[in-house]
């Protein structure tokens, strides 16, 4: 598996530091733009909410690039965070392949 030993930039890290803050806009502003409430909004900010397939759809329409971005990105984070937590790690590693 080729997952980098530094954790990606995380779905709120991106939104803020990419989108929102060079737009000067506010999560208020995006969530009304996206047709969610702003606590949705800001639960992706502060990586507390995934982004969904429904999620990523939203995001690309608004800010103009793709749903495999946005779940690219989360995939990404999940990921490492599996392969970078030690009982997740642990318990993956256990898992054994087929005899052919």
């Amino acid at each position: 598996m080729n997952i980098t030993k530094r954790q990606p930039v995380s779905v709120g890290e991106m939104i803020t530091g990419e989108f929102l803050a060079p737009m000067a806009l506010t999560q208020g502003q995006l969530a009304d733009a996206m047709g969610v409430s702003r606590k949705t909004v800001n639960e992706l900010c502060t990586n507390r909410r995934a982004i969904t397939a429904d999620t990523a759809l939203m995001l690309a329409t608004v800010f103009g690039n793709t749903t495999d971005f946005w779940l690219n990105l989360q995939q990404r984070n999940e990921l490492w965070k599996a392969l970078n937590t030690l009982r997740r790690r642990a318990r993956i590693e256990k898992a054994k392949p087929f005899a052919a």
